[in-house]
């Protein structure tokens, strides 16, 4: 049969089962030609052998590992480590024995493992970590920096703030549910004092924090108009659409947020209903840098730039600038990296620039270009970690959104 060529001729000369075996074999030796079939990557030895974790408040860092020696750094944020710690032992079980470079599969594979449980911040917020330490780690097994694998820089440099040229204002307390005018004075020096520090040419933003009542914001941004506010960050508390769509109806002052919401799915309602102008989700909230990297595409789609929410260590913020490295339509980084609050001393070591006009290089170095020092994150995860549930009141002792 192998002397045979595969002609429609001879293959009508071959009869009854010495016809169907010829077929059999033939697609046989198509299907292994087919790129699609080698899929498991069965021609690479390298899997995933394990993770260690280390919590240092408030972060729970993660080194997933292999058995080729190389291993990714990612961290976990914004949510309870005592849970977190659990569930990312939990979810090791889908992630352990996979080749560490199928991303996406180990991603959709950790996300819709369980149909009763999936997404959320706790499961969301964990899959963040464990994907931000497998971009590190084939960034290093292919000896780039992580944005070069995501189809390269499309920028030479990221804006940012807090700079001299860039400010945000935050809201000064929690509000009632109705402003005073002293609440509101208050909130509008504040931005005319930025303004002033920024000059004509910088950036000033307000981050209401879902904190100031709807009624008293649509008040306070008619009272910045003058002060050209570049925008309002979470003006109120996801979950209700039809709030966002209330107060994007009665301000003029560009309305952002994101940074709690999750995923494609979370960010979509504010694209379809047209209610934000810019989409802030936080690569360590919303997934990691692979749903970082889909809800740029989403939200380019409606032409909506990103700015980034990010209170993170420098792990967090290199994974973030990475991904926005490779995004065409970007607005300004949230950057807070000598906040030790959100970035202990000495744990993750990356050297960041700001030049005059607010803006920082992209990373360098392979991976996400974070140095790790294993020895000052062991001692520091051997003191005692607590996690206290912050809560907010008002003056009257009912429960308070913030």
């Amino acid at each position: 049969m192998n002397h045979l060529p595969a002609s429609r001729r001879n293959f009508l000369a071959l009869g009854g089962a010495s016809a169907a075996g010829f077929a059999m074999v033939e697609d046989a030796i198509s299907a292994e030609r087919i790129p699609g079939n080698t899929v498991a990557d069965r021609s690479s030895s390298i899997r995933i052998t394990g993770y260690k974790a280390w919590w240092v408040n408030p972060v729970l860092y993660v080194r997933i590992d292999t058995n080729h020696g190389v291993s990714g750094w990612g961290e976990i944020k914004g949510t309870d480590i005592r849970v977190a710690i659990t569930l990312l032992a939990s979810l090791a079980e889908l992630f352990t024995g996979e080749n560490p470079t199928r991303i996406e599969h180990i991603w959709q594979k950790l996300y819709r493992a369980h149909r009763d449980i999936r997404g959320g911040p706790f499961m969301v917020h964990v899959i963040a970590g464990i994907d931000i330490a497998l971009w590190d780690l084939a960034g290093k097994l292919w000896g780039v920096p992580v944005y070069r694998l995501l189809g390269g820089p499309v920028r030479d440099r990221i804006r940012v703030y807090h700079t001299p040229k860039a400010q945000k204002v935050p809201p000064h307390g929690i509000y009632e549910h109705s402003g005073t005018p002293a609440d509101i004075q208050r909130m509008v020096r504040a931005v005319a004092a930025a303004r002033e520090k920024v000059g004509p040419d910088g950036a000033v933003m307000f981050d209401a924090h879902c904190a100031v009542p709807p009624a008293t914001l649509i008040q306070f941004a008619a009272a910045i108009q003058p002060y050209d506010v570049l925008f309002i960050e979470e003006p109120a508390v996801p979950g209700n659409i039809e709030v966002f769509k209330r107060l994007k109806a009665a301000i003029n002052v560009p309305l952002a947020t994101g940074e709690r919401d999750r995923t494609i799915w979370g960010m979509i309602p504010y694209l379809q209903e047209r209610c934000i102008d810019v989409l802030q989700p936080d690569c360590c909230h919303t997934g990691g840098i692979s749903q970082m990297r889909k809800i740029a595409a989403l939200a380019e789609t409606f032409f909506v730039p990103l700015a980034p929410h990010c209170t993170a260590s420098n792990l967090g913020i290199s994974a973030s600038i990475h991904a926005i490295a490779a995004t065409p339509l970007f607005l300004i980084h949230e950057f807070y990296p000598t906040n030790f609050g959100f970035n202990p001393k000495g744990i993750a070591t990356m050297e960041w620039q700001v030049d005059k006009e607010g803006y920082v290089a992209l990373p360098t170095g392979i991976g996400l270009g974070v140095e790790m020092d294993e020895q000052i994150i062991a001692e520091a995860a051997k003191k005692p970690q607590t996690y206290k549930w912050p809560g907010a009141t008002l003056k009257d002792g009912s429960v308070a959104d913030y």
